[in-house]
């Protein structure tokens, strides 16, 4: 659960409840997120506290997908929370070197913000809501504003509507199933040229 009350010029933001939202966010991805590399995908959070369930959540509902050129990390069942994510951490470092990583999470804010969805370059801050000194993770990010941030955190999280977070989590994993579609068709158009050049490279 990261803290989110200004939003910076090379983030790109979102409504939840916009009918155009998945297509947009799915652009936005699309466009910066190397198509030639697979991506590690972050989901933080825990299923403990409905306004800290939406990375889970998106883990969960992408993992139910056949995913290829995305690995996912942190579900329902097998959550990335505060006490596990160092650990998790080290170990996408070992298996796969120099990865891009893709952080969602959710995060409170301003009233007005509730139900933006946020994409950006950088990491992120897990636990900065709730004042834990938690590395930060990502080299993009996504994140939902869930609800209020600035008093009573814990019982702020606990009393966030499930309905929103659902609603977001949903739209961020049909985002990024429509993400993956566009990157195996680009995959798939280039392999033939690629192909040749290693044929060619063989009978030189």
């Amino acid at each position: 659960m990261n803290r989110k009350d200004k939003f910076s010029k090379n983030e790109h933001r979102f409504q939840s409840d916009d009918p155009f939202m998945c297509e947009q966010l799915s652009d936005c991805l699309y466009e910066v997120l190397p198509v030639e590399r697979n991506v590690i995908i972050v989901c933080i959070g825990t299923d403990r506290s409905t306004g800290d369930a939406l990375g889970p959540l998106v883990g969960s509902m992408l993992r139910d997908q056949a995913m290829q050129s995305f690995h996912i990390y942190g579900t329902l069942e097998e959550p990335v929370h505060a006490l596990n994510l160092s650990e998790t951490m080290q170990s996408i470092q070992r298996l796969h070197p120099k990865p891009t990583i893709l952080a969602i999470d959710a995060c409170l804010g301003k009233k007005a913000s509730i139900g933006s969805v946020v994409f950006g370059r950088g990491a992120l801050t897990p636990g900065a809501a709730l004042n834990k000194n938690l590395p930060a993770v990502g080299d993009y990010h996504i994140s939902g504003l869930v609800n209020v941030g600035g008093f009573m955190e814990y019982v702020v999280l606990q009393n966030t509507r499930l309905h929103l977070v659902m609603n977001m989590a949903a739209k961020i994993a049909a985002s990024l199933r429509l993400t993956e579609a566009k990157r195996m068709n680009e995959r798939f158009k280039n392999q033939p040229y690629q192909n040749f050049l290693a044929a060619t490279k063989k009978q030189q």
